[in-house]
């Protein structure tokens, strides 16, 4: 793992956006935090490569001493985000397509509730800006700005659980949320995935407009589903 600037660290291909952190709080709690939010946006599988993480350079892209960052990487592979390797270093946790598929039916079960929920809860302008993530797209085809759709995609997902305004729900998702992230943007540009994709993202928001709790609890889950099905048949390299 080699530092690319200041701000970022580089392990095997992965970039790591990291800033210096700042003398006040606890520097265990603010490492933590810059190294779990930097593991949930990078891009896990990417490639087949293990991603180990040096003490050292992490060190001097936050700007604090090992210990805050030993601690902050204790409590990471605790919450089975990091795994140490006897001999060989600390390492970025992934899955097996077998875990991915049985974490993306959690997240169908969990998310699909919350899309009931928030038929029940979520305000019709709160509601409406579903809507307006997708405004960018109406005029070109997801396909053809891949990597801002796939940002708006996984902003998508995030937003209804985010509407349930069930705090319960959001903790429970959290930590299988870097996983199911990073395989949602990996495989939206395959298969003409991000075409089919809108057209259930518009069909879901017309039912939780229209207050359609079965239906919009239906749809949410059949949408992750078919994604859990797809990683099934075509995503062999997890394993």
């Amino acid at each position: 793992m080699s530092v690319q600037s200041p701000s970022a660290v580089q392990p095997a291909g992965l970039t790591l956006s990291l800033q210096p952190i700042n003398a006040g709080a606890s520097l265990r709690d603010q490492a933590y935090a810059m190294l779990r939010q930097a593991i949930a946006d990078a891009d896990i599988y990417q490639s087949t490569e293990e991603i180990r993480l040096d003490e050292r350079v992490l060190s001097e892209a936050l700007g604090v001493s090992r210990t805050p960052i030993r601690e902050a990487m204790t409590l990471l592979e605790q919450e089975g985000f990091l795994r140490t390797v006897p001999r060989r270093g600390i390492y970025i946790m992934r899955k097996t397509k077998r875990e991915i598929v049985e974490m993306i039916q959690v997240w169908a079960a969990l998310e699909s509730m919350a899309a009931r929920l928030a038929t029940l809860h979520a305000s019709d302008a709160e509601i409406a800006q579903l809507r307006h993530m997708f405004d960018s797209f109406r005029d070109a085809t997801p396909a053809e700005h891949i990597e801002e759709y796939s940002d708006a995609n996984i902003a998508f997902h995030q937003a209804i659980v985010q509407l349930s305004k069930s705090q319960i729900i959001m903790d429970s998702i959290k930590n299988i949320f870097v996983h199911v992230r990073a395989i949602r943007k990996m495989t939206i540009s395959q298969s003409d995935r991000a075409s089919r994709s809108i057209v259930d993202h518009l069909r879901i928001i017309e039912a939780l407009e229209k207050r359609d709790t079965e239906l919009a609890e239906k749809l949410v889950r059949q949408h992750s589903l078919d994604l859990a099905d797809y990683v099934e048949k075509h995503c062999d390299f997890l394993d």
